[in-house]
Parts: C-alpha cells; structure tokens; sequence
C-alpha cells in the first residue's frame, strides 16, 4: 500500500525543530512519505551548525579532531522531499535567538503546509514548535497554529494533547484564567462534546472535569459545574449513551483509580489539565487539533532554544507518535 505523505513545517529555524526533523527522517520514512517545508537554503545552514557542534563536542570529549562519530548520525534530507514555501525571505539561523524573521518563515512554512493538504497533494499536517513570541514580532494576528487554523478554516477547532495512554482535550485553550468563566455555557460546552465525540469515534468514555474547588460544592464556590453537568447530560441524550462522565474534581479525577477508567478527558482550562498529563507523559505526548476540514498534528514541546545546535540529546517520541497518529488515523 502506497505510504500517506505527510506535509511538515519545521517551526521556527532557531530552535530544534530542524534537527529533529532531521534525525528522525529515517524512522518516519518507514511508515509515511515525508515532504518538509523548507529550503535547501535552510537546511544546509542547519547542517552546517550541527556538524560544527559535533565536531566541538568530539573535540571537548576526546581531545581530537579526528572523531566522526557525531556527524555519521546525521541523514540527509532528499531535496525530493523539500517543498519550500513560496517567500523570498530566507532567515539566517541563530540559535536561540528570537527573531521576527524566523518567525515569519515558520508561519510561512505552516501556511505552506496546509496549503499542500487543501490541494489533495498531502494528507495531513505535521508541525514542528514556533515561538508565539516571534509570530507576534512578525506581525502574524494569531497566538499560535490552533488559532490559525481555526481562523483558515472558519471552525472551532479542539485541541487535544496526550498519547496511548491519555489524551485531554481543552474546552479552552490560550485564554487568561481569568476568562474561562465566562466562556461556560451549557449550550456551547454541549456543542463541544458532541464535536469531540464525532472526531474521536473510539472514544469508549471521557471524563468531564469541573471548574471549582471539589466541583463547587453545590454552588457554595460558583455555578459553572452545574452548567457543565447539564452540558454533559444533554450530550449524552443526543448521543443516545453515557460516553462523558462528570463533572469530575480536577484534584482527584487523574488518580491512579480514574486513569484505569478513563483514558479521554475534557478540561476547562489549559493547564489544569495539561499539567497531570504533562507530569505523565511529557515526552510521549503530542498535541492534535481536531474538528477541522484537515488533520494536524504536533510535538508537544517548545522550541528548546537552550538545547538548539549545541549536540544535546534530544527527544524525538513526541515527532513520532504524532506522525504515527496522523498515518493511522481515519481518512
């Protein structure tokens, strides 16, 4: 059976997304067809700071310039797998520095990307980490890819992170704190749920999390798990079976207990329920946005700008499982 092909953005050229782009390419060419957005232009920089932090690290290590081990584990990308995108703005790499040029080549490189999947060429979307900070400098008007998808494509797109063994998807996502109040409406929780439902048809049962402090306790401290309760039990209705459970408290709905339950969860804010995952499985996990007219998948990780070009060991299970993902998903 012929391989998907994947199209992947390489996030922002300063931080280590290039590199594992790089060291991972043989492993992810067994299960797709890999096709990055970028420039050979780029690539060769990123080539030549990597073998020269080899050679540095060889040196401090054995004294010699004579080791070659480093730069053996370094493939080279086929230039039949770069798509680069159309812009005439070729950053110069700097390691973790941030910078508004770098910035706009990673939103470049992503727009690229989807571009390649709305015209059937790919079948999905892989993303390597951008800086929030450097699409802001660039003058890009969104905090980051989920927003600009969601933008794109006129949906409201649902973020969900995890891996195997647990995935949480966040009802909201890059607001302040104090914003997700207001945001919890019975009618637009409801809405939600039913979505996440049809995006994820293994979905056996999810748990819900409340808001408050021991789910408000009845209202004493707020009414906002009562309006997720009431979202539950008409998604439920509609769905015609009890898949969401809840609301949950937060502070106990991750134990040991729950996890043997439960393995899709749906927060209320980002870092309540990102955190337990975090704490779990940090190096497994990926980030997916659901619920759009495309499939996009993402490490679950920042741009590591203290370990870019310097020969540090990286991670590359997060790059993998989420390429895994979007090979296996349906569609």
């Amino acid at each position: 059976m012929q391989k998907k092909k994947v199209a992947i953005s390489i996030g922002d050229v300063n931080g280590v997304g290039l590199e594992i782009a790089i060291r991972a390419h043989a492993h992810i060419s067994q299960y797709a067809t890999p096709m990055y957005c970028v420039h050979k232009e780029i690539l060769e920089q990123a080539y030549a700071l990597l073998e020269s932090s080899a050679i540095e690290s060889s040196m401090i290590k054995s004294h010699t310039t004579q080791s070659t081990k480093a730069l053996s584990k370094l493939p080279k990308l086929p230039e039949s797998s770069l798509c680069p995108p159309p812009t005439r703005e070729i950053p110069l790499i700097t390691p973790g520095a941030l910078d508004s040029l770098s910035g706009a080549y990673s939103y470049a490189s992503f727009t690229h990307a989807c571009d390649l999947v709305d015209s059937g060429e790919c079948a999905s979307v892989l993303t390597l980490p951008i800086h929030k900070l450097a699409w802001q400098m660039a003058g890009i008007p969104h905090i980051g890819h989920t927003d600009a998808l969601k933008s794109r494509y006129g949906s409201e797109g649902i973020m969900m992170l995890g891996c195997e063994s647990l995935f949480v998807a966040l009802f909201s996502d890059h607001i302040a704190l104090k914003d997700v109040s207001a945001r919890i409406h019975t009618r637009a929780l409801r809405e939600f749920l039913l979505n996440l439902a049809r995006c994820v048809p293994d979905m056996n049962e999810c748990a819900v999390l409340g808001l408050n402090p021991h789910c408000g306790d009845g209202g004493l401290m707020g009414e906002e798990d009562a309006l997720i309760t009431q979202a539950i039990t008409q998604a439920n209705e509609a769905l015609g079976r009890a898949m969401f459970v809840g609301a949950l408290p937060p502070d106990s709905a991750f134990s040991p207990h729950n996890r043997a339950r439960f393995k899709h969860y749906v927060s209320m804010y980002h870092d309540v329920g990102l955190a337990p995952l975090k704490a779990l499985y940090f190096e497994q996990s990926i980030n997916v946005t659901l619920n759009l007219p495309i499939l996009r998948a993402s490490v679950d990780h920042g741009v590591a700008f203290d370990k870019a070009y310097k020969a540090k060991e990286l991670s590359l299970q997060s790059y993998i499982n989420a390429l895994k993902y979007v090979v296996s998903a349906r569609g």
